[in-house]
């Protein structure tokens, strides 16, 4: 089964940071997405510019509006994504706790429905990866 990790967190600048706790910060990330990709079922990972450099589109009445920034005003922000494959929502929850994001902010774990796979959508199915052990 797909699932999508997503992570929120409060944003903040490198310079807010501080390279020691940046690097921390990416050397933890990097260390997970290993340890997914190890157990054989990371998809896709992917740390996301900040809030500001995103762009909303709505369609309202035929009407296109585009708008510079996140459409939610909030403290947590989407800060990146993995999407992974595993057994069912108890091996999702064992990886997604393990996540760096879930020590300082929350990971939202959110089951897929369909994907696309060579361009034709094709619907979720439970996977065979076992969950990760308890530490």
């Amino acid at each position: 089964m797909r699932y999508t990790l997503l992570l929120h967190y409060v944003e903040a600048s490198p310079e807010d940071l501080g390279e020691e706790v940046l690097a921390e910060a990416q050397k933890a990330f990097a260390s997970y997405a290993a340890t997914l990709h190890q157990a054989g079922l990371l998809i896709s990972g992917e740390v996301l510019q900040p809030s500001p450099n995103s762009t909303t589109v709505r369609v309202t009445d035929g009407q296109v509006r585009v708008q510079d920034g996140p459409f939610a005003d909030t403290k947590e922000q989407l800060g990146g994504t993995f999407v992974i494959d595993v057994a069912d929502l108890d091996a999702a929850i064992g990886w997604a706790r393990q996540a760096p994001a879930a020590t300082w902010g929350t990971v939202e774990i959110r089951p897929g429905a369909v994907h696309v796979v060579d361009g034709t959508w094709q619907p979720n199915s439970p996977s065979s990866v076992p969950p990760p052990p308890l530490t």
